[in-house]
């Protein structure tokens, strides 16, 4: 199964080398170009305009992605009925990386090199890099002119991709976390039919899958460090009124976030019902290693082909924690973005395409062959939630979700040095407050080094 929040560091391509290409390694035109165009004439025209009137979408462009949720094929579908109904662009699709961190590595190269792309996809965690390096377009201007309702888009994820009064991104493969287990299990044990409402129920709820003598290795398990730890745990230290940050101030020492990864590690080290996945948790979970796990709503339709004819799959809201229950489920996924360095033709033909991809159709087939949350209100989810009964989990916890903290997805790598504490307690057992204080020095640090200076 592909994972959608793939961290800052893979593929050796840290932060300090896209922010050196953002700030002082940009050439002179992409810096010119940075704030916008003149639009005096439509010959000094340039990328990024504020007005596209009389512009003629590109005869071609290409859509980069990683295909998150493995859906490739459908995403060739979608570009193929594009090409098919209209003769003004053809889009061609380009797998850009195995992940978002090799799509960022390529859409960097091709800053200086050439050859970029009208669309690029670009993950939670990513976006606002681009926005820092000045290499994507805000794209107020063409939602006006290209008619895209942005009424019509979950008013959450919309706003995952505003800053500074403008808009960056339009949510595209977007997902939340949800609460996966085994019914089998369940039943087993003689819990009810459902997810825990708090975590600290579920702590209760383990003593008697352990007395199930269920065969397992664990009766929990957290997502594979590398992956998904520092997007999923949002949620614990939201439940116990804790924050990694408040926008750019970080708070990951304060109490809450203390006491939530205390919580997490005694049930690691001291309670014994709980570890961490040293792959993927939903494959463990459908091996039977695990009777439950917290992993995206991007993963269902893998989850649900993985444990077919072994065991039923339950599907639960996020648990809540001591202080709160909800509003305590992070939003994830992906969006798309438009290039500034390209020509108007090429971004009109660009959110033409964009506008066609996120379609409330579309939107809806895309949810239908992964899992992803289906984002347009107008959305007929009917047939979908027909389909597979357990969307309907994702799309009412939906609007209980909030944004994530600006430490994970406004700070480059701040996903890394969130996991990098995270790791040393949850498989080192080491003092909480001690190594989340040692997190918070290293995001101040690269908001200092990374961030600020270019905002």
């Amino acid at each position: 199964m592909s994972d959608i929040n793939t961290p800052d560091g893979a593929s050796g391509f840290g932060r300090r080398r896209l922010l050196g290409f953002g700030a002082a390694g940009l050439s002179a035109a992409a810096v010119a170009a940075c704030s916008g165009p003149s639009t005096s004439s439509s010959d000094s025209k340039t990328s990024g305009s504020e007005d596209y009137s009389g512009v003629k979408p590109a005869k071609k462009i290409e859509f980069w992605s990683n295909h998150p949720g493995a859906n490739q094929a459908y995403e060739q579908k979608v570009v193929d009925k594009w090409n098919s109904q209209q003769s003004d662009t053809k889009v061609k699709l380009v797998t850009a990386g195995q992940d978002y961190a090799s799509v960022a590595q390529k859409f960097q190269t091709a800053q200086a090199g050439g050859g970029l792309p009208g669309v690029v996809i670009f993950s939670d965690v990513w976006w606002f890099r681009y926005y820092l390096n000045k290499s994507i377009i805000p794209m107020d201007a063409l939602v006006k002119s290209e008619k895209i309702d942005k009424d019509d888009y979950n008013s959450t994820l919309w706003g995952d991709y505003t800053y500074d009064n403008k808009q960056w991104a339009v949510p595209y493969a977007r997902s939340t976390p949800i609460f996966y287990y085994n019914k089998s299990h369940w039943k087993k044990a003689g819990l009810p039919d459902r997810a825990p409402k708090t975590w600290m129920e579920f702590e209760e709820w383990t003593k008697k899958l352990k007395k199930a003598d269920l065969g397992t290795k664990t009766q929990f398990e957290y997502g594979a460090l590398a992956d998904y730890i520092a997007w999923t745990f949002q949620n614990n230290v939201w439940g116990w009124g804790g924050n990694y940050s408040k926008k750019f101030d970080m708070t990951i020492d304060d109490d809450g976030a203390v006491k939530a990864t205390d919580w997490a590690r005694k049930g690691v080290f001291e309670g014994k019902w709980a570890k961490v996945a040293s792959s993927s948790s939903t494959d463990d979970m459908s091996a039977g290693a695990c009777s439950a796990t917290v992993s995206s709503t991007g993963s269902l339709v893998g989850v649900l082909d993985a444990a077919k004819g072994k065991f039923e799959v339950g599907v639960g809201f996020l648990p809540g924690g001591p202080e709160t229950t909800d509003k305590v489920c992070p939003t994830g996924g992906a969006g798309l973005g438009i290039p500034k360095d390209i020509t108007p033709e090429e971004q009109v033909a660009a959110a033409r395409f964009i506008k066609f991809l996120t379609s409330p159709e579309n939107t809806v087939g895309l949810s239908k062959a992964t899992g992803y949350m289906p984002l347009r209100k107008s959305a007929d989810t009917k047939k979908l939630i027909a389909a597979n009964p357990l969307i309907s989990t994702a799309i009412k916890q939906l609007p209980h979700t909030r944004s994530q903290d600006w430490a994970r997805v406004f700070i480059p790598g701040g996903d890394k040095i969130l996991t990098d504490g995270f790791t040393k307690v949850f498989t080192e057992n080491a003092d909480p407050k001690s190594a989340l204080a040692d997190v918070k020095k290293k995001l101040e640090q690269a908001y200092k080094t990374d961030v600020k200076p270019n905002l």
